[in-house]
């Protein structure tokens, strides 16, 4: 199994989501992440879909996505060829006793803090899906009270874009 980041362009429709993950679903392939936002053309979606699947099958994935009516671009983000992150909010018990800790490890992974209590810091981190890791694994011994993660955001390296060429 090999991991796959697909940026997809989509006309912005309802039940596009629900007819792309579906492929997926039908396929028996599980969306290890899935992002979905605006572009810099109105009508239009990026979704950003994270897969671990054989190179075969997915050839057969995209080729049924690309059938899609709303399905206007597909493209394989390779890591070495692109830049991808992730955002995450987590909430951390940070009594007075432990904050100054706390906050050396908000600084190290050059997180920060955006709301803070008594008892507890939010932190909102971004960064590659091993950076995340390595913070929550960080922040564990405190004890993580709460936590939102986004899924995988990306873009291809260069001057080049994904939404320069014209779409249908």
């Amino acid at each position: 199994m090999q991991r796959h980041t697909l940026s997809v362009l989509v006309e912005d429709k309802p039940g596009v989501l629900a007819r792309v993950s579906g492929l997926f679903s039908r396929r028996g392939f599980n969306i290890e992440s899935l992002a979905v936002g605006p572009t810099e053309h109105p009508d239009v979606s990026r979704m950003t879909i994270v897969v671990a699947v054989e190179d075969f099958p997915l050839e057969q994935v995209t080729k049924q996505l690309n059938k899609l009516i709303h399905v206007l671009k597909i493209v394989e983000l390779e890591p070495t060829q692109s830049v991808q992150r992730q955002v995450i909010l987590v909430k951390v018990r940070a009594d007075p006793a432990v904050r100054s800790q706390v906050l050396e490890i908000v600084e190290l992974f050059r997180a920060k803090a955006v709301d803070v209590t008594p008892e507890s810091l939010t932190i909102e981190a971004t960064g590659t899906a091993d950076k995340i890791a390595a913070l929550l694994k960080n922040l564990e011994p405190y004890g993580i009270r709460e936590m939102v993660q986004s899924g995988t955001i990306a873009v291809g390296r260069g001057p080049r874009s994904i939404t320069a060429t014209p779409v249908r």
